[in-house]
């Protein structure tokens, strides 16, 4: 029995003595964490405007798969009038579809990345349809993040 509390008693000093950080090591450890965030941070919190594009495609990308979805249920795209809202709800307003799927092609109608509806014109420029966000600025044309952003050709 006094074997084990010596055993204790000295390892609980090696233990206290050399485990643990001191307090010069923490601020070298703090300062190397602040010089990286420095590094990084700015990187990536200058860019929410690029991030913000990158959303918009992704979502003119679904929407475009659900219409040609819709299409080629109904034999083509809602119109105008009835907008992207007949992917998420059944258009009461003619043309009606021919064949609804009980959950809608899409959950819901998505916002641009700005908080403004994608615009969406049928039949399009070029036949099919035309779908595009306005961009930051909310305004037709523009450059960088204020360019349109549009949908792949229908």
């Amino acid at each position: 029995m006094v074997r084990l509390s010596r055993h204790f008693r000295a390892r609980r000093r090696a233990v206290s003595g050399e485990d643990g950080l001191t307090l010069v090591e923490m601020i070298v450890v703090l300062a190397i964490i602040a010089l990286v965030a420095a590094l990084i941070v700015p990187n990536v919190i200058g860019r929410p405007d690029e991030a913000r594009a990158t959303v918009a495609e992704a979502d003119l990308r679904t929407v475009s798969a659900a219409l040609r979805l819709y299409r080629l249920d109904n034999g083509d795209y809602p119109t105008t009038a009835q907008g992207l809202a007949a992917l998420a709800e059944k258009p009461t307003a003619g043309p009606a579809p021919k064949t609804w799927p009980e959950d809608g092609y899409l959950a819901e109608v998505p916002r641009d990345p700005w908080d403004r509806p994608y615009v969406y014109r049928s039949p399009g420029r070029s036949g099919g349809f035309d779908l595009f966000s306005l961009g930051k600025d909310g305004k037709p044309g523009g450059e960088s993040v204020d360019a349109d952003i549009g949908a792949p050709e229908a």
